[in-house]
């Protein structure tokens, strides 16, 4: 079978993609794929979805922290990043997705908007609610233990 000519073939943009979690999160992959359809299907609709469609072409996650390539068409870039803007959660497992630029090539994305250090994770004792309470801390970010929950905070937010 022939190749398409170049003029014909589809023209893609490579999204890079900024994932925030809870430390203990783990989720893959294809959890991330099944969101992002998901938010694309309930946003777009089933003709925008599958004009923009979206694949999750490389995905990490480490410690909370993840980054993603998601691949669209064309022309359908502003609609692929409200798509992702609407992931809240994976999993039942709330998270935070930001956009953090858009290349036209896998190799140009990961050049200029990925491989970021996610930086050393250190436990330390906060006070925060007037209690002193267990926080597993990230540059300025923190992740303070409560008895039933888990509170996302910044030093600005305890001093």
């Amino acid at each position: 079978m022939k190749h398409l000519p170049k003029h014909i073939r589809p023209r893609w943009r490579y999204l890079a993609v900024e994932i925030d979690a809870p430390i203990d999160a783990s989720f893959d992959r294809g959890d991330f794929q099944r969101e992002l359809w998901y938010s694309a299907g309930n946003l777009l609709g089933d003709p925008g979805s599958a004009d923009a469609d979206l694949t999750v072409y490389m995905f990490s996650l480490t410690d909370g922290r993840g980054e993603a390539i998601v691949r669209t068409r064309r022309g359908e870039t502003g609609p692929a990043r409200a798509a992702i803007a609407c992931v809240h959660a994976i999993d039942d497992t709330p998270v935070g997705v930001r956009v953090r630029g858009i290349s036209g090539t896998v190799r140009a994305c990961e050049e200029r908007y990925l491989g970021r250090a996610t930086g050393a994770i250190y436990e330390n004792e906060v006070a925060f609610g007037g209690d002193r309470r267990h926080a597993d801390c990230r540059s300025d970010e923190l992740a303070i233990h409560l008895p039933t929950a888990t509170v996302c905070a910044t030093q600005l937010d305890i001093e």
